[in-house]
């Protein structure tokens, strides 16, 4: 169902995408392409990885960025006081 993703979903796919090519600062050209922060952008991927027609739309992408952040988290959880793993 690729109709649920607006355009500006799929932008923010395509930065992600295209970001490892690119050299700069991130945080300049989600302000520059998107007109958004960082923070709102952060936030808007993060609810794209969740969704069905992101996973539809780019795959290959979405997967990847599921397991950077599910690493990110666990990573996080671990250096946690008291944590058990």
């Amino acid at each position: 169902m690729l109709g649920e993703l607006s355009e500006r979903d799929r932008a923010i796919l395509a930065l992600e995408s295209a970001w490892p090519r690119h050299g700069g600062a991130k945080e300049e050209t989600i302000r520059t392409q998107l007109g958004m922060s960082s923070p709102r952008y952060y936030q808007l991927l993060g609810r794209l990885l969740e969704s069905e027609a992101a996973l539809e739309y780019d795959p290959m992408l979405v997967r990847r960025l599921r397991r950077i952040r599910d690493a990110r988290s666990f990573q996080r959880v671990s250096r946690t006081p008291g944590f058990v793993g």
